[in-house]
Parts: C-alpha cells; sequence; structure tokens
C-alpha cells in the first residue's frame, strides 16, 4: 500500500508542477555578484536573468504526474 500512496504522490506533485509551468512560462532569477573590494569598501553588482520553460517540457511533465497518479491507483499488489 505504501508504494501506490507514493506513486500517487510523486504523480501529484509533477501534475502541480506541469500546471505551474504552463501558468508562468517565464520567471526571472537575480544573482548578487562582488565586483570590487578596497578595504572596507565593497561593490556589488545585482544581475537578473530571465528563463524560459518550453511548453513542451511543462507538457511532459503534466502527462507524466497524470499517468503516474493513474498507475498509483489501479495498481493490483
Amino acid at each position: 500500500m505504501g508504494r501506490t500512496n507514493g506513486l500517487v504522490l510523486v504523480g501529484a506533485v509533477l501534475v502541480i508542477i506541469g500546471l505551474i509551468g504552463l501558468a508562468y512560462p517565464m520567471f526571472t532569477t537575480s544573482q548578487t555578484k562582488d565586483v570590487a573590494n578596497v578595504g572596507s569598501l565593497k561593490l556589488q553588482s545585482t544581475e537578473d536573468t530571465s528563463h524560459s520553460i518550453p511548453p513542451i517540457v511543462s507538457g511532459g511533465v503534466l502527462v507524466l504526474g497524470i499517468v503516474l497518479t493513474g498507475a498509483g491507483f489501479f495498481r493490483k499488489s
């Protein structure tokens, strides 16, 4: 019974991740880097980077989650 619940749980998480990826295909991250250190003076630069998730990847994760969830519900062991 534990393995079935695990498949359903993993499948549900993948379905949620797939739906989020389809709803928000682009996101931005920030990274702060030290540019120069002179004594106690520290110069930093913040760099924003945009990332995009291809719809085929989000759709694939969604389908995999649905399959795993279905396999967890219909497993007969």
